[in-house]
């Protein structure tokens, strides 16, 4: 029994390891400015815990950043309400804003967006 509950133990966090896809971190300008000079595409989500419309766009970006197409991102998590340093370098006033970089260039941007085809386009423009 021990070992059954081993393999399925193992098998969840691997199952687990893919479902997360993109890496994602708390927004910091030194990590930006490296990612940028990576070249590699980032997604900057500006986001609010008590915000339903960022809860809503949570499970869509969870599931894109979890295929292949999406698998060089970085997110970059700017709390709306502890990092205003980051709402003015992006010239951000409102949470649920999801900016798509490709190295130094913005791509596009959106903010209350809880479709997942505008999403998904949005985030093609950082890889293509």
């Amino acid at each position: 029994m021990k070992s059954l509950t081993s393999i399925l133990i193992a098998g969840t966090l691997s199952f687990a390891a893919l479902a997360l896809g993109a890496d994602k971190k708390p927004f910091d300008a030194s990590t930006f400015t490296a990612l940028q000079a990576s070249g590699k595409p980032i997604l900057v989500d500006v986001r609010a815990d008590w915000c339903p419309t960022c809860k809503a766009q949570a499970p869509i970006l969870s599931s894109l950043l979890a295929t292949p197409a999406f698998k060089d991102y970085t997110v970059l998590e700017v709390d709306f309400d502890t990092q205003p340093d980051a709402l003015r370098q992006f010239k951000v006033t409102q949470q649920s804003t999801l900016i798509v970089f490709k190295g130094k260039a913005e791509k596009g941007r959106s903010t209350g967006d809880t479709r997942k085809d505008s999403i998904e386009a949005l985030l093609r423009k950082g890889v293509s």
